[in-house]
């Protein structure tokens, strides 16, 4: 009896002294269990994730861009009287399409970088509640917000974003070392401001994240911003050449450079006004059986293909002042430019 009490005493005494690590050792595999499940799940949802899953029809799909990134609308008629006219610098809109192989890539003035591509394999979203909005001939599936495994035929929207974007202004567009890259400066010809130049002011993204990341493209850098310049200017011309601008304002002169390359390592050569503007590609009217007519004061600024799809950007235009912009997306019939 005396012994058996001995034992159940020593035991007790055991479990109270080592209780705690008992159950600080559950903790810990625990902890290490849903730290690994955490990381898988991260590394599932890392990189890129798209804004908008297009499943095109024979009726067009409306966005208009927003401070918030674009946003669907049902209809062009909806964007009517919903933004200000402001100077085209300061003013949301599409700057320039590039299309390469079955990818668009546009800068979007005052907000980052727009990417439309098809989806060449099967997405999977990230699994949340929401809803989807459909039509009989097309739908605009958010995959931020639904639970969604999209078909190889969609397209499939990305947008590349930053706050650094939203007080300068687009004003070139290239690509450097297979690299998208948009110039940002400072506009200051309709109104003052204490804003310092951008710098950096050369912006690129990839398929890493949704954030855009500065990038140096060489011939830039003879003209460096400590010394007082600034580069408004970066394009490709309508001869195939690289044509760029550079201004140093300062209290004795204002020194104003235009010059043009076909490498973007090389500083390449001093031209005139009359060369530089001339190598603008010049804008047309832009037409297309499938495109929408739009309301009075709206017009097309870009169209492209991307597989079987017409894409096409548009803005509310007064003068040089812009309202509200967008673009549109709608299947086509096998029907070219």
């Amino acid at each position: 009896m005396h012994n058996y009490t001995l034992i159940r005493s020593s035991c007790g005494s055991w479990l109270k002294k080592n209780y705690i690590f008992f159950c600080l050792a559950i903790f810990i595999l625990f902890t290490i269990s849903c730290t690994r499940n955490s990381t898988q799940d991260s590394d599932m949802l890392s990189g890129a994730r798209p804004l908008f899953i297009l499943q095109t029809g024979e009726h067009p799909l409306w966005f208009q861009l927003t401070e918030d990134g674009p946003v669907h609308i049902e209809s062009i008629e909806d964007a009517v009287l919903t933004s200000a006219l402001v100077p085209w610098p300061y003013a949301l809109h599409i700057c320039y399409l590039q299309k390469t192989d079955e990818t668009l890539v546009m800068p979007v003035n005052r907000d980052g970088f727009l990417k439309i591509e098809k989806n060449n394999s099967a997405l999977i979203c990230e699994n949340r509640e929401g809803n989807l909005r459909q039509s009989t001939t097309g739908s605009v599936e958010n995959p931020r917000t639904i639970n969604s495994s999209i078909e190889p035929s969609d397209l499939v929207l990305y947008r590349f974003s930053s706050d650094f974007w939203q007080n300068y202004t687009v004003g070139g567009f290239v690509y450097y070392d297979e690299k998208p890259a948009a110039l940002l400066y400072l506009e200051t010809r309709f109104m003052d401001t204490k804003i310092e130049q951008p710098n950096p002011f050369i912006w690129s993204f990839n398929m890493a994240s949704n954030n855009p990341f500065p990038i140096i493209i060489p011939i830039l850098e003879f003209f460096p911003i400590d010394e007082g310049w600034k580069t408004d200017s970066l394009r490709f011309g309508n001869d195939g050449f690289i044509y760029y601008r550079v201004v140093n304002r300062n209290e004795e002169e204002t020194i104003i450079k235009m010059l043009r390359t076909n490498d973007l390592s090389l500083i390449g050569e001093e031209i005139s006004p009359e060369v530089f503007y001339g190598s603008v590609p010049r804008k047309v009217d832009i037409h297309h059986p499938l495109l929408p007519i739009l309301p009075e004061g709206f017009v097309y600024t870009g169209i492209e293909f991307v597989g079987n799809n017409l894409f096409a950007s548009w803005e509310e235009q007064e003068d040089y002042n812009i309202g509200a912009a967008g673009f549109m997306v709608i299947k086509t019939l096998n029907i070219s430019l």
